[in-house]
């Protein structure tokens, strides 16, 4: 994966937009940017799209543009123009896909069946659109190719929501997910922006799924960690579970034996995808211990928070 398209799956979310009013693709941009949301796909569907492609990379250069809906090699040489950073097509056209990145631009092609995807992966690519997502299988469908197309990341589109979100991103080969929940018409032409801001910070806190996965708490000696969690496994019907650094009672609690971080314990966090959460919460200033950061062929499934918070050190888990 590219340096680009890590970003643009550190994102998680594109919106998906058809704008109208290019004067309008500004403070659309800056509402979705103050959201979380740093990348965007501006659909050539109407007259406005190439001039607001330009409005956002002048104005807003924090944010990853993309065109979409780019049908053809005059709409795709159009939105190179304009200074998108990459191209969506709702589908496979090899010769518009060939194109594009013969002009050294970042191509996704939608995609809707193995034999599209295998071609894509003939010319290099190692991320497609998935579309309609929804009424093509969704998630499940998705799952299914991830056997025999394990390197291959999708960035499904189509009737993805806040409610269905979760279950998508927490599939380790979604790219990101396209929608138009928190781009609305309506809410575009109203100029309606803290509301879109409003919803994509719901969206983000969504696709992150954050929940408590445990208490850890420091003991003093090896049979104190042991009697503690007896003790809590006592108190709430939970199965003992020694370990070599730690005795858990359940899946709730996390015994240490001495040494373990924080002065008190730590308390584990978990998350849909930790490289995504690390990326949106470092926008939030928060700080994390490289040294602690734990990777498999998946990304990051662990990692420690600079600090500690009333003598508790932080963790993220990958769920």
């Amino acid at each position: 994966m590219n340096d680009l398209l890590r970003k643009i799956h550190d994102i998680g979310i594109v919106p998906v937009i058809a704008i109208d009013d290019a004067t309008k693709a500004v403070p659309l941009a800056k509402a979705l940017c103050k959201g979380g949301l740093l990348a965007a796909e501006i659909t050539f569907r109407t007259a406005a799209a190439e001039d607001a492609i330009r409005a956002i990379v002048k104005e807003v250069p924090e944010m990853i543009v993309g065109a979409g809906t780019v049908l053809t090699k005059e709409q795709a040489d159009r939105a190179i123009d304009a200074g998108v950073s990459f191209i969506v097509s709702p589908g496979f056209n090899p010769e518009v896909t060939k194109y594009v990145l013969s002009k050294g631009v970042c191509m996704v092609p939608g995609t809707a069946t193995a034999g599209e995807m295998e071609q894509a992966m003939a010319l290099g690519l190692d991320a497609v659109k998935f579309f309609p997502a929804e009424q093509n299988g969704g998630i499940d469908m998705l799952k299914a190719l991830a056997g025999p197309y394990k390197k291959l990341y999708w960035m499904p589109t189509g009737g993805i929501n806040t409610d269905n979100l979760s279950k998508y991103m927490s599939f380790h080969q979604i790219l990101a997910c396209g929608g138009t929940w928190m781009v609305k018409k309506d809410l575009i032409e109203n100029e309606k922006w803290d509301e879109i801001t409003a919803i994509c910070k719901v969206a983000v806190r969504k696709m992150m799924g954050f929940e408590l996965r445990h208490i850890g708490i420091n003991a003093s000696s090896d049979p104190e960690a042991e009697n503690l969690a007896k003790t809590l496994c006592a108190m709430f019907d939970l199965d003992l579970d020694p370990r070599d650094k730690s005795v858990f009672a359940g899946t709730e609690f996390e015994i240490m034996k001495p040494g373990g971080k924080g002065t008190n314990g730590h308390i584990a966090i978990a998350t849909n995808n930790v490289d995504r959460a690390i990326y949106h919460l470092q926008r939030n200033g928060v700080t994390f211990d490289e040294s602690t950061r734990s990777t498999d062929e998946k990304g990051t499934k662990f990692i420690y928070l600079n600090g500690e918070f009333g003598g508790f050190c932080l963790h993220l888990i990958r769920k």
